[in-house]
């Protein structure tokens, strides 16, 4: 019997620290495939490219907000769309402001510092949505 492929987590942050944690926590420790994006110029046709189970956003890359865009453009794409989002930012604010938008969307907002339990339970409900 083939095993089952591991759920593929895609990181779109710019942030080499919280990237290094990241690895270590969703890929040593909890198996996920985890596929890493720094560029936020990049990330949407990374995403389209890699189709992975899961996207982990952060809305400020390179002191700019290009999350906001990305995000535009991963739900506006009807191949992307289905793809769970969590956005991880420390502009909480922003975030509140956002927050009905976002649901509507079934975007998950996760703001920063976050406790690591609460990130892996958004993790494994996100990749359960993802599957139905």
């Amino acid at each position: 019997m083939a095993e089952a492929a591991r759920p593929r987590i895609a990181l779109i942050n710019d942030d080499i620290p919280f990237l290094a944690l990241m690895q270590d926590l969703l890929g040593s420790i909890e198996g996920y495939e985890v596929l890493v994006c720094k560029e936020g110029d990049k990330a949407y046709e990374f995403v389209r490219q890699h189709r992975p189970d899961l996207v982990l956003l952060d809305i400020r890359m390179g002191g700019e907000e290009i999350g906001w865009t990305i995000l535009d453009l991963l739900t506006l794409d009807p191949t992307t769309r289905p793809i769970p989002v969590i956005v991880c930012s420390a502009g909480i604010h922003d975030l509140r402001a956002y927050e009905p938008l976002l649901q509507r969307y079934g975007v998950a907002i996760l703001p920063k510092p976050f406790d690591l339990d609460a990130l892996l339970e958004q993790v494994q409900a996100g990749l359960e949505e993802g599957n139905r």
